[in-house]
């Protein structure tokens, strides 16, 4: 840990959630180099649906890599890249005819979706949203919303950006009902046309299907319906980011699919590779393809070996029916949940789809203010007690769950106990002064 903290920037090692040095991991356990282990349900910040350690994953980046390490595709192409690409444009929604391309990160295949978004509608205007996460490089950190930890004093940012609010249902103001939240949320965005932007200069709307870094936010029925028949209406490309969403998630392979969305542009990362540096856009045939020649790209983009543990997770997904294991997660989770809710006064709010479930924690239940230092605290006892657990949310109060969708139901009783335990806990702390 010295040495840690004498050669890695602060900004990594203040981040860093577990005061101790990986050894090893297999599933949804780790094990640190002093023999502890962890029951992780942070997942590498969702990168590891399929596990740690997936031996299709770890065999596939075997074999690859005994052969060839690294050629850049526009040198020489190699299969993998081919293969994965295939295999996700048909697993992508939308009958139309569908193309892929690869990065390396989440927010470098954000930032090439706009690029195609411009090219093909030769047009610079883009609208995201508030709350929304969609990555640290320069335009994507300005479709980022949360200023602090990301954005203070990082600007300036990119232009022809515009921003609206995202459908928080639950912290709506004056709390109106779903669907009106919904007709209000839909108006802002029409707004956007009349006294900020014109349709007619705007390339694309972006958008997380269910919000990520914001606390699991989904939004209220028939909202991105609506957003997206807007944008076709107006000749506008709507672009969904599945970086944290994506490869079973929410119990389908991607979020849009349980919206009966057609997405123009979809971006992908996080849980593609199993945790190797892998993104990607997947996207309409003729849009993808308008970027032209050398546009979108880069050295190490779409890697062999990357690629190959990609297509290791796709095996592994439909071996292990990983969809269908989500929503059994999701559900054990909700109902340990729900049953607190009944005795804490902690528990704000339980949402989320699939095994993308998260714990609003409040200290009022009328006012919803948020628990933000309960939410801290209660995160850094679990670590003690070998439960990795991670936070979201604009004001830090969300506990949210990105296990491995591979957790053994022990594995998980044993961790939502021993939560729950810490909640009650804290909350009878606070409640004595």
């Amino acid at each position: 840990m010295d040495k840690m903290e004498r050669f890695v920037a602060e900004a990594k090692v203040k981040k860093s959630l577990v005061p101790s040095i990986i050894k090893e991991a297999n599933g949804a356990v780790i094990r640190d180099i002093d023999d502890n282990t962890f029951i992780d349900l942070a997942g590498g910040v969702g990168s590891l649906n399929v596990g740690h350690s997936n031996p299709l994953v770890v065999d596939k980046v075997i074999e690859t890599s005994k052969n060839y390490t690294h050629t850049d595709f526009t040198v020489i192409p190699y299969e993998p890249y081919i293969d994965l690409a295939e295999k996700l444009c048909m697993r992508a929604p939308g009958t139309f005819h569908k193309k892929a391309c690869f990065l390396n990160s989440g927010a470098e295949a954000v930032e090439s979706a706009i690029k195609i978004a411009r090219k093909y509608t030769g047009k610079k205007a883009v609208i995201c949203f508030e709350g929304a996460f969609h990555g640290r490089t320069y335009m994507a950190l300005t479709l980022t919303s949360k200023v602090r930890p990301y954005k203070a004093e990082m600007g300036p940012f990119a232009s022809d950006v515009y921003r609206i609010p995202y459908p928080y249902i639950y912290r709506w103001p004056g709390h109106p009902s779903e669907e009106e939240v919904c007709d209000i949320a839909i108006e802002q965005l029409k707004n956007v046309f009349e006294y900020r932007v014109a349709a007619e200069e705007t390339a694309a709307v972006i958008i997380e299907p269910i919000q990520g870094e914001a606390g699991f936010i989904v939004p209220p029925k028939g909202y991105l319906n609506r957003v997206q028949q807007l944008c076709k209406d107006l000749g506008i490309l709507f672009i969904v980011d599945e970086v944290q969403t994506g490869f079973g998630r929410t119990g389908k392979f991607f979020a849009a699919e349980h919206f009966g969305l057609e997405p123009d542009l979809i971006t992908i990362g996080k849980s593609v590779a199993a945790g190797l540096p892998l993104s990607g856009v997947i996207g309409k045939a003729e849009i993808m393809d308008a970027a032209g020649d050398g546009a979108i790209g880069g050295t190490f983009v779409g890697n062999p070996v990357a690629c190959s543990a990609g297509l290791g997770v796709l095996e592994s997904y439909d071996k292990l029916d990983l969809g269908d294991r989500a929503n059994k997660i999701g559900e054990k989770i909700r109902a340990t949940f729900e049953a607190l809710s009944e005795k804490s006064s902690l528990v704000g709010e339980i949402r989320g789809v699939g095994a993308m479930v998260a714990i609003e924690l409040v200290n009022d239940q009328s006012t919803r203010e948020p628990a933000t230092e309960q939410t801290t605290r209660i995160i850094q006892e679990c670590v003690q007690r070998g439960v990795i657990l991670f936070k979201a949310g604009i004001y830090g109060n969300v506990l949210r769950f990105l296990c491995p969708l591979v957790i053994t139901n022990e594995q998980l009783d044993e961790a939502l106990t021993i939560i729950t335990e810490i909640i009650e806990s804290v909350e009878t702390v606070q409640s004595h002064g």
